[in-house]
């Protein structure tokens, strides 16, 4: 090779490609590392699921499954033993004859109306109503409302399996509002009863019936309150109360627990719109069972009887009879060659217990009482003088006979200052008391007038009441009456016995 050769440079195209691979390669290395570590790519590191929102806890109570049982299940079982009862009922009314215009005053005033009567001929109407029942035996019993069954000419039950029966009434009894029919078939349903002794408020319940004619209709709500008494639906009430629904139709039908047991018989409800407000009201199962035996065994029912005329123990009446707490009831009169009487319990005595159970109210009491066998001894425990005591007392079958209050007679009159101020009185003589329904040997004082407004009016204290005994000391006679009213301190309350309808009670007069 010599100098005057020119020298060929390499090519240098081949390598800056190389290099460019090379550093396109190393960039995107590090480009994967360094999005792997930041979490941008699901290489080499699992990326974490957006965690679920936490759905919120349904508390579900014991008594919603009882063991493999829930309001299902429990639904399935007692609906085919709730059945559809349908009454009817004959009535008489008139018609008019065809062509005869009797609606027209015109002719009304022309011919008067005893003309058109002639020709106006009787006919007869149907009247239905629509119900429920429950079948608690085998042989076809079901117990439904009276008032369901009530006067009834025909009587149909509707089964949940399409099956239409006549039904026999076997007995009713209104005071409880019970009725018993019996219907003739085979392969019938059942629901076993409970003791309703035992339900507590706060329970489950579900309401079974036929409401506005929708058959096998299932509500659900909880026992609301037990014990129910006083709301002027039945003579004898101790109502279940429960916010299931239950609207008419329901009345009859059943109401259970979630071990699908009868506790109840749903019987009204509370609304000012005709429809259902939440506050339904059922006959407890262990009245109703006692009702049904009776029924179907003596074709009537038969209540105990103590024979004393009882009341509520307020705060007031409680100290003035030296009971701390007001609890049990407020004996105000013992009957004569009653019970009661035999067995030493006096005017004024508060009875705690019967036969082992608490007294609560006047209503419980009446209630346990009548549902004691007739014959059954029966130990009664009481306070009297602030001592607790108990006696037995055998249970007699209730009679029938009720004492009728009448009006006051004018006589001799006494209006006495202090307390008694506010009350105007007569002596009580034996024409007197033969109108007030009180025997001739009976002793008091009539009250004729009481102020408005009054703190006697207040108390209770009505026209016609007679009053017995001022502060436990008798008042005979208008003489009596001006002495213990002149003893009385303004300061302090009186207490009175009153007599009122044929029954006593005690009222307590505050200054």
């Amino acid at each position: 090779m010599n100098g005057s050769d020119p020298v060929k440079p390499r090519p240098r195209q081949p390598v800056s490609f190389l290099v460019g691979v090379v550093l396109v390669g190393v960039g995107i290395v590090i480009g994967i590392v360094v999005a792997s570590d930041l979490g941008w790519l699901p290489i080499g590191h699992a990326v974490p699921e957006a965690p679920a929102p936490k759905a919120s806890p349904v508390a579900v109570p014991p008594s919603a499954s009882v063991g493999d049982r829930n309001f299902v299940q429990v639904a399935k079982t007692v609906t085919p033993a709730v059945v559809n009862i349908a009454t009817m009922r004959t009535g008489k009314g008139v018609e008019s004859p065809h062509g005869m215009p009797f609606d027209d005053p015109f002719f009304r005033r022309f011919f008067g109306d005893e003309f058109f009567r002639r020709f106006e001929a009787p006919r007869e109407r149907k009247e239905r109503s629509l119900g429920s029942g429950v079948i608690v035996d085998k042989s076809g019993l079901i117990i439904t409302n009276n008032h369901v069954v009530s006067k009834a000419d025909e009587i149909k039950v509707y089964l949940s399996d399409k099956r239409e029966l006549k039904a026999k009434l076997i007995g009713t009894d209104s005071k409880t509002d019970l009725a018993v029919l019996k219907i003739e078939a085979e392969g019938l349903h059942t629901i076993p009863w409970a003791d309703s002794d035992k339900l507590e408020v706060g329970e489950f319940v579900l309401a079974v019936g036929n409401p506005f004619g929708l058959n096998q209709t299932v509500t659900m709500g909880i026992v609301s309150a037990v014990g129910r008494a006083s709301m002027g639906i039945a003579e004898y009430e101790d109502f279940i109360q429960t916010d299931a629904a239950i609207n008419p139709g329901n009345s009859g039908g059943a109401l259970v627990n979630t071990q699908g047991q009868l506790v109840g018989i749903n019987t009204a409800i509370f609304s000012q719109s005709g429809g259902n407000m939440g506050i339904g009201f059922a006959v407890p199962s262990n009245m109703a069972r006692s009702i049904l035996e009776q029924l179907v065994g003596a074709g009537k029912v038969v209540r105990g009887w103590l024979g004393v005329s009882i009341q509520d123990l307020t705060v007031e009446l409680g100290a003035q009879f030296g009971v701390v707490e007001a609890k049990g009831v407020l004996v105000s009169d013992v009957l004569d060659d009653s019970p009661a009487k035999r067995a030493g319990l006096q005017r004024g005595d508060v009875i705690l217990e019967f036969d082992g159970k608490p007294v609560d109210n006047p209503t419980h009491l009446r209630n346990a009482v009548a549902q004691t066998p007739i014959g059954k001894k029966a130990v009664v425990k009481f306070m009297r003088d602030k001592h607790v005591r108990t006696l037995e007392v055998t249970v007699a079958e209730q009679p029938k006979s009720v004492a009728q209050a009448g009006s006051e007679e004018p006589g001799e009159s006494a209006s006495p200052t202090g307390l008694l101020a506010d009350l105007e009185v007569r002596d009580l003589n034996s024409d007197l008391a033969s109108r007030l329904g009180l025997g001739s040997s009976e002793r008091g004082v009539v009250i004729t007038e009481v102020r408005p407004g009054s703190a006697a009016q207040e108390a209770g204290l009505k026209e016609g009441d007679v009053i017995l005994e001022i502060n436990r000391k008798p008042v005979a006679n208008l003489k009596a009456y001006r002495k213990a009213a002149a003893q009385l301190d303004k300061e302090r309350p009186a207490l009175l016995l009153i007599k009122r309808q044929g029954r006593t009670s005690f009222v307590t007069l505050s200054p």
